[in-house]
């Protein structure tokens, strides 16, 4: 028997929504999500892909579950590999306005955190974000949680 292969990303966050979101009745739900389905374009072709339709309605869909009141901090994908340039990057783009789209939709604190990471690269290229183009270094997790704490502050108990 064959073993399928479910892609990381949206769709596998939206499996476990339920349990690791919504049975805890959140005040507050941060997101960074995206990576993952752009990446498996790259490296595994040829398992059903989550094109970016779909992954904007997975996650607007799993963002509507949540009570109103539920505030959200959703974080743009980062980068695929070193390269603003390379075909992940590029690919990234259009997932990268997906979420900024939602993040209006549901007048969510927006972390630009793809923004953050490119401009890094270009003026730092010699300081590594990642391990292997997707999984963070040192750098990477700094990078993204100063983005974070300089937008979410707001949201913050005091």
């Amino acid at each position: 028997m064959a073993k399928i292969q479910i892609p990381k990303g949206v769709t596998d966050l939206a499996f476990r929504w339920e349990r690791d979101v919504i049975n805890l009745e959140p005040e507050v739900v941060s997101v960074s999500i995206g990576i993952n389905d752009v990446w498996r374009q790259l490296d595994s072709p040829d398992l059903n892909q989550v094109d970016v339709q779909k992954f904007e309605e997975v996650y607007r869909d799993l963002l509507s579950q949540l009570s109103r009141s539920t505030r959200f901090v959703l974080m743009e994908p980062t980068i695929i590999e070193e390269n603003p340039e390379s075909e992940g990057n590029q690919k990234l783009v259009s997932y990268v306005e997906a979420v900024r789209k939602l993040a209006v939709e549901f007048n969510a604190v927006l972390v630009p955190t793809h923004d953050v990471f490119v401009k890094h690269l270009k003026e730092h290229p010699e300081i590594a974000l990642t391990t292997d183009g997707v999984h963070m270094k040192r750098k990477g997790n700094e990078l993204m949680a100063q983005a974070w704490l300089k937008e979410a502050k707001e949201i913050l108990p005091k």
